[in-house]
């Protein structure tokens, strides 16, 4: 394999990816400032509260504020900083929870929202994947007309939607599960077996709402790829020869993996997103909770610093793939020659 082609898909993919990521900072940085209110009249209320014994220390505590956040500069200013810091690895701090870093809050609940992110998606990838190659495989049956149906369907389903109808029949009306929060308030995070437990009775609603919707898109997909192996060449010498049917299937299954192993790294990186909604759904405090709670605020640093962290994951999940293929398919031209 030549390493030239390599260098230049990789030369042209971290360029487009370099332009296409400060085109997302700028959306990232412009769309909070659309919204026509000041990001400190929420927070107003709280310094009114906290000087009510000395009022005249509010407009001393205000422009103290405005003068920290440079919102008292003009848009350009502003940009600067914010890319010159991003950049840096500071993302300010945090006008909802001052003085508290936008850095630390990502740290707090970026833990949590991997937590709820990775396990179903990879679950649900190993499940998906079986059911829908063994109903592609058997086709014609009954199984396979399950599959085609329940994938259809269940896979176009919102994640909130599917998360509320949960948390509502599940939660609020049968009582088997909590309606909300990580794990009880009178439980402490630690490595204990009554924290495991109580977090996994917290972790399970959140956990199928998202098992369930992407391991039926995973059904239909391997469905069709599959059925697609089953027209190939060495499947059918392979039946003409009487190979057995669990070798014929194994093969095939193996050979239908490559398109969903690399859509597994697109998937980890776009469920981030639905996260983000069912977080709020069930109160689960990860990056989503902050967002929601930043947006109400018009916290500008923390909604800019998470919406970072998402656009990122994405963008790196979408090179990652790209990568992946060059490497592995032959097929992929790189400057008009083989990779």
């Amino acid at each position: 394999m030549s390493k030239k082609p390599i260098l230049m898909f990789l030369a042209k993919k971290v360029s487009l990816l370099v332009i296409t990521y400060f085109i997302a900072i700028c959306v990232v940085f412009v769309l909070p400032r659309l919204i026509p209110a000041s990001p400190l009249a929420v927070k107003m209320q709280s310094i009114l509260q906290m000087y009510i014994l000395k009022p005249e220390m509010v407009p001393r505590v205000w422009h103290e504020l405005i003068k920290t956040f440079e919102l008292d500069k003009p848009w350009y200013v502003q940009f600067i900083t914010f890319v010159t810091r991003a950049f840096g690895g500071d993302l300010g701090v945090s006008i909802e929870r001052y003085p508290m870093k936008v850095n630390d809050i990502i740290a707090r609940a970026l833990p949590w929202t991997l937590v709820l992110v990775i396990p179903p998606t990879i679950v649900s990838w190993f499940v998906g994947n079986i059911i829908g190659a063994y109903a592609g495989y058997k086709r014609g049956r009954m199984l396979e007309k399950f599959v085609l149906g329940y994938s259809f369907i269940v896979s176009r389903i919102p994640y909130y939607w599917l998360a509320m109808l949960m948390l509502f029949t599940l939660g609020f009306r049968l009582r088997w599960f909590p309606i909300g929060g990580k794990h009880s308030i009178w439980v402490t995070p630690s490595p204990t077996l009554d924290f495991f437990v109580d977090f996994l009775w917290h972790y399970t609603l959140p956990f199928l709402s998202m098992f369930i919707i992407q391991s039926a898109g995973w059904m239909g997909s391997m469905r069709v790829v599959i059925s697609g192996e089953l027209g190939s060449d060495y499947i059918a010498y392979s039946e003409s020869l009487g190979v057995r049917d669990g070798i014929i299937f194994k093969y095939a299954y193996r050979n239908s993996l490559l398109p969903q192993v690399t859509g597994l790294a697109l998937q980890l990186g776009f469920a981030l997103t639905g996260a983000l909604v069912t977080e709020n759904v069930f109160n689960y405090q990860g990056l989503g909770y902050y967002l929601a709670s930043a947006i109400g605020a018009l916290d500008y640093p923390v909604i800019q610093g998470i919406f970072l962290i998402v656009i990122a994951t994405v963008f790196l999940a979408n090179f990652l793939v790209d990568f992946m293929y060059a490497l592995i398919d032959p097929r992929i031209r790189v400057g008009g020659e083989k990779v």
